[in-house]
């Protein structure tokens, strides 16, 4: 016989599916504690990188980069200049004016104020000034609500305002659209443009804080604390300074000073009555035409450019403008300082009590009133270009005329701050 045969009992199906889940379900307990290692090593990889990262996010917050009056003291040693709409092209202007000497801006501490819900793109002003290194300008934005029904009198941004004001040495307001004529009481022309209203109801109660108005007589300005402080407003800020004392407007000069419907006719009017460059928009292909305007003014004898700045009432200055509108009614405590030469356009205004405060229907800070090179033409049916500095130079005494105005303004902003 063979050798016996000796069979182990066969697992029962039972224990063997048993067998196998036992086994899927180690290997599953080996993945899954391999997967928590691999966790718990990134955790700690990542943990100081989010610490850190968290920790410059509360140190940017803790700085904004536009919010400069939360943190800022009084002005100590240097001057402290606010300007309202400080875009882009405002802070150009600025730096043109910089290199040429007219304005040390290096020497202040200009602080650019706006309101979040303005339509210009203020960051691309904030980043400009990061890239190219000008620690001179800081940036405060405001987010208070307005209405137009709360400009003229105590609103949200009254704290704002009032911290503006006490923390600064003087304010420039800069050129800009039309001011909506519902704010001072008219119906809109249909030559009016309305652009950006959340701006004009900014700057405007902010002026009316500054120097009070007819629409509220019971409420006193903050220049009643500090009658000497300077304030320049610029085209539509010169406007603003009116409007917001309680002035109106002129909608459209040409149509409702002067009669014309038509381009045409105004050009027949001659150049010192355009006011902005009428052939720019006949011919808008001709690139070389000016858009803006360079004309004479009449300075009033006994205002604060021939009593203070030392021009003679028969000085008759070329500035550059362009503007279809001009202030009509005058605001509370404002008087003119000079107009067209026919004597129809008002072309700047004075504060009567409060003795720093101008108001200009020009632009004396535009970047191209220094330029050397001839580019532009008045209309084109002239031969020749011309650059805009030696115009002004040989056309005397409109380049002193620029140089002495922005002489005087800092001035005021130096004696602000001894005082």
């Amino acid at each position: 016989m063979g050798a016996e045969r000796h069979f182990l009992p066969r697992p029962s199906l039972n224990y063997r599916i048993e067998h196998n889940l036992t086994a899927v379900t180690k290997q599953e307990n080996i993945e899954s504690e391999r997967k928590s290692m691999k966790r718990t090593s990134r955790l700690r990889f990542c943990l100081p990188t989010l610490l850190i990262l968290a920790f410059l996010a509360a140190g940017l917050w803790a700085q904004t980069p536009d919010r400069f009056f939360d943190t800022a003291g009084a002005p100590a040693g240097q001057v402290r200049l606010v300007i309202f709409y400080p875009s882009l092209g405002t802070i150009t202007d600025l730096v043109a004016l910089k290199d040429n000497g007219l304005f040390p801006a290096d020497k202040l501490e200009v602080i650019g104020v706006y309101h979040e819900k303005e339509k210009t793109n203020y960051q691309a002003a904030i980043r400009y000034a990061q890239n190219n290194n000008l620690t001179w300008l800081k940036f405060h934005r405001v987010s208070a609500e307005l209405s137009p029904q709360s400009l003229f009198r105590k609103n949200a941004c009254s704290p704002e305002f009032e911290t503006i004001f006490k923390k600064s040495d003087g304010i420039i307001f800069f050129g800009g659209p039309d001011i909506p004529p519902a704010v001072y009481g008219q119906k809109t022309n249909l030559l009016t443009g309305i652009e950006d209203p959340y701006r004009h109801f900014f700057e405007l109660s902010c002026i009316f804080h500054l120097l009070g108005g007819s629409q509220n007589a019971a409420f006193k300005g903050l220049l009643e604390s500090r009658p000497d402080f300077p304030i320049l407003g610029i085209c539509l800020g010169s406007q603003s300074l009116n409007v917001g004392t309680g002035g109106t407007m002129i909608q459209d000069i040409w149509s409702e000073v002067y009669g014309k419907k038509f381009l045409e006719d105004v050009v027949e009017l001659g150049q010192p009555d355009w006011h902005t460059n009428p052939h720019r928009r006949l011919h808008p292909e001709n690139r070389a035409l000016l858009s803006y305007m360079l004309h004479p003014i009449q300075l009033n004898g006994k205002g604060k450019f021939c009593i203070e700045l030392g021009f003679k009432p028969d000085d008759q200055p070329y500035i550059m403008s362009a503007h279809h509108q001009m202030a009509d009614k005058l605001g509370k405590g404002f008087r003119v300082a000079a107009t067209s030469l026919d004597g129809k356009v008002t072309e700047a205004i004075e504060h009567e009590r409060y003795p720093n405060v101008l108001g200009v229907q020009f632009h004396p800070e535009f970047s191209m009133l220094w330029t050397t090179e001839p580019k532009h033409k008045f209309t084109p049916h002239d031969r020749d270009m011309i650059a805009i500095k030696p115009f002004l130079e040989s056309h005397a005494p409109s380049f002193e005329f620029h140089k002495k105005l922005w002489a005087w303004f800092l001035e005021k902003l130096q004696a602000g701050r001894s005082r």
